[in-house]
C-alpha cells in the first residue's frame, strides 16, 4: 500500500531526508527509502555528521586508516564527509538523471567558519564542488550578508546552491536576486542555465520555538485580553511566516525578470522547508509537513519525522491558500510588540553559532576515535 510520502509528488512537493549515515547508505537503507517511499534528496550539515561519527562505529575503520596515512583531524574530517556525500549522490544519481536534474540532490554544508567570510566561502564551495565532483552536489551556503554574494559568484560558477540557515522575508528577497543575478551573470557569458539547480530553506519549527517562547513570557504579566490574544498565537507564526515565504516565491517566478531567465532555460529556485519536526510535543508529530504541502517545494524531514508520516501523515494541498490570514496572525504578533524580524534575525544568529558548536564537537569526537583506534 502506497504511504502518504509517495502522495507528496502528486502536489508538485519532494520529500529529502535530512540525515546522512555512511551505514545507512552502504547497507542498502538509502536506496530503499527511494524506491518505496519515492526520497528525492538528502542533505546534511555539521550536527548530522558529529551524530553519525560519534554514535556509531561505521567510520573506525576509515579513522584508522587515514590515522596511519598521517592525515590531521581536518583532513579526516574533509575526507569523511566528502565521501558520504559522494557515495550519497551516486546512489541518487538514476533519480538526478531520470528527472533530468530537478531532484535527486545530495547537500554538503560549507564549514561554519567561513559563516563572515565571503571570500573564504567562495574559495572553499569550489573546493568542495571540484572534490566531490558530482552533478548531483548542492553546496550549502548560510544566508548572511557575506553569504550573498557568494551565492551569486557560486550560481555564476555554475554550482548547485542550497541556501541555508533562513527565516525572514528580508533574507529571502536578497536570496532571490542573488540567485537571479548570478543566472544573468552566466547568461551575459553565454553560459547554460539548464543544469543549475538552487533550494532556499526556509527554517519552520524554529520559529514557533522562539515566538512561543515570548509569547508566553508576555502572558504571565499581561491583562486578559492580551493574554487571550498571545495565546492564539501560539504554535501559529511559523506556518503564517512560512506561507509569505511562499507568496514572495511565487511573486518572483511571476516577475519580468525571472521570465526572461526562464526562457533562456533556468530553473526555478524552490523553497525547501526545512526544520519540520515538531519541537513541542503539544503539536502533532506531523503538524509542520502537513501545512506546507505545495507546488515546486520541498520538504526535508529527519529520520523520525518521515516515519510519523508514513505512518499517519495527511496529504492535501494547503500551502497556497490562507496568505491573508497568515498576514493578520503576523500583525496580531506585530501589535503584541514581539518582531517577526527581530525573532528571525535572533534565529539565523543562533544558527551559525549552533552549527559552529556542533563543528567543534565533532572535531573533539574525531580526536577522541583517534585517541581510541589507533
Amino acid at each position: 500500500m502506497p504511504s502518504p510520502l509517495n502522495d507528496l509528488i502528486k502536489f508538485g512537493q519532494s520529500f529529502w531526508l535530512d540525515n546522512i549515515r555512511r551505514g545507512f547508505t552502504r547497507s542498502g537503507e538509502l536506496r530503499r527509502l527511494i524506491d518505496v517511499d519515492g526520497l528525492r534528496g538528502e542533505t546534511s550539515n555539521p550536527t548530522i555528521f558529529e551524530k553519525a561519527i560519534a554514535e556509531s562505529d561505521d567510520y573506525d575503520d576509515a579513522v584508522k586508516a587515514l590515522v596511519a596515512a598521517k592525515k590531521t583531524p581536518a583532513d579526516v574530517y574533509d575526507v569523511l564527509t566528502t565521501d558520504d556525500v559522494r557515495e550519497a549522490c551516486d546512489v541518487f544519481r538514476d533519480l538526478y538523471n531520470a528527472t533530468k536534474g530537478g531532484d535527486g540532490f545530495v547537500s554538503i554544508e560549507l564549514p561554519p567558519k567561513f559563516a563572515k567570510d565571503t571570500d573564504a566561502s567562495i574559495e572553499e564551495g569550489l573546493r568542495l564542488w571540484s572534490l566531490v565532483d558530482r552533478p548531483n552536489l548542492m553546496v550549502k551556503v548560510p544566508a548572511t550578508d557575506e553569504g550573498i554574494p557568494v551565492i551569486r559568484r557560486l550560481i555564476a560558477q555554475g554550482l548547485n546552491i542550497n541556501i541555508t540557515l533562513m527565516f525572514g522575508e528580508q533574507y529571502y528577497a536578497k536570496v532571490i536576486d542573488a540567485y537571479m543575478s548570478g543566472l544573468e551573470d552566466r547568461r551575459t557569458k553565454g553560459l547554460p542555465l539548464q543544469q543549475v539547480a538552487s533550494v532556499a530553506s526556509c527554517f519552520v519549527s524554529r520559529v514557533d520555538t522562539e515566538t512561543d517562547k515570548r509569547l508566553t513570557a508576555m502572558m504571565g504579566g499581561a491583562d486578559a485580553g492580551r493574554t487571550s490574544a498571545a495565546e492564539s498565537l501560539l504554535g501559529t507564526v511559523a506556518i503564517a511566516n512560512s506561507k509569505r515565504l511562499y507568496r514572495l516565491y511565487k511573486n518572483s517566478i511571476a516577475s519580468d525578470r525571472f521570465k526572461a531567465l526562464a526562457a533562456a532555460g533556468a530553473r526555478r529556485q524552490r523553497p525547501l522547508w526545512a526544520s519540520t519536526s515538531t519541537k513541542n510535543p503539544k503539536y502533532p508529530d506531523t503538524y509542520y509537513v502537513e501545512a506546507l504541502i505545495g507546488e515546486d517545494t520541498i520538504d526535508t524531514m529527519p529520520p523520525a519525522t518521515i516515519d510519523a508520516f508514513r505512518d499517519h501523515g495527511k496529504v492535501a494541498a494547503t500551502l497556497d491558500t490562507g496568505f491573508d490570514d497568515a498576514d493578520a496572525a503576523i500583525a496580531r504578533l506585530e501589535s503584541l510588540g514581539i518582531s517577526l524580524a527581530d525573532v528571525t534575525e535572533k534565529l539565523l544568529a543562533d544558527g551559525l553559532v549552533a552549527f559552529e558548536k556542533s563543528y567543534q564537537e565533532l572535531f573533539s569526537v574525531l580526536e577522541d576515535k583517534v585517541a581510541t583506534l589507533c
